[in-house]
């Protein structure tokens, strides 16, 4: 069975949207920390927009990891994307969600990573299908903007494992408890 890690860049207050103020603090660690995510990881599970995004950004990007994202494997949730894909290896999932995600977590392979997608990771912890979440947590406040855990989201996380690092971003690893 394949394990579902959500994973985020996060503000102090909980903001995940438009990540840009995540840059500055960008270093040889957060990117190494980036790395071994990827190479846990043989697909991505997107939303629209997080899709949309790397899309239009990946492959035209000689950054590291940019062959990791043009190659692996895109499930993209969304009711309003048509059925062509453009981006390599891409699939849509756009009928019975829940259980289309479900069956791929049955399936064997690695992990299966969603990236940014709020209202996909909102209906990922509705039903109870977040395995792990990795989440670099930034230092700063942005004060508004999409938030991982909304006030309607109970969750009683398990703590992991905790890395800091020297731009002082704090990874942190959880896996939800489980009755």
């Amino acid at each position: 069975m394949r394990n579902i890690v959500v994973t985020e860049f996060v503000s102090l207050d909980g903001v995940m949207e438009e990540p840009g103020w995540t840059f500055e603090y960008w270093n040889d660690e957060i990117a190494k920390f980036k790395s071994e995510e990827s190479t846990a990881s043989d697909a991505l599970l997107l939303g629209r927009v997080t899709y949309q995004g790397f899309a239009a950004a990946w492959p035209e990007s000689n950054d590291e990891g940019a062959d990791y994202f043009n190659s692996v494997r895109k499930y993209v949730v969304s009711g309003t994307l048509e059925e062509s894909l453009e981006w390599n290896n891409s699939r849509l999932i756009k009928d019975n969600i829940v259980e289309q995600i479900t069956d791929l977590k049955q399936q064997d392979g690695k992990d299966i990573t969603v990236h940014g997608s709020a209202t996909l990771v909102q209906t990922l912890m509705q039903h109870d299908l977040v395995d792990r979440y990795r989440l670099l947590v930034y230092p700063l406040v942005v004060g508004k903007g999409k938030r991982l855990f909304e006030e309607d989201t109970p969750a009683t996380l398990k703590l992991l494992e905790s890395q800091s690092f020297s731009s002082g971003v704090v990874a942190l690893i959880y896996e939800p408890e489980r009755q």
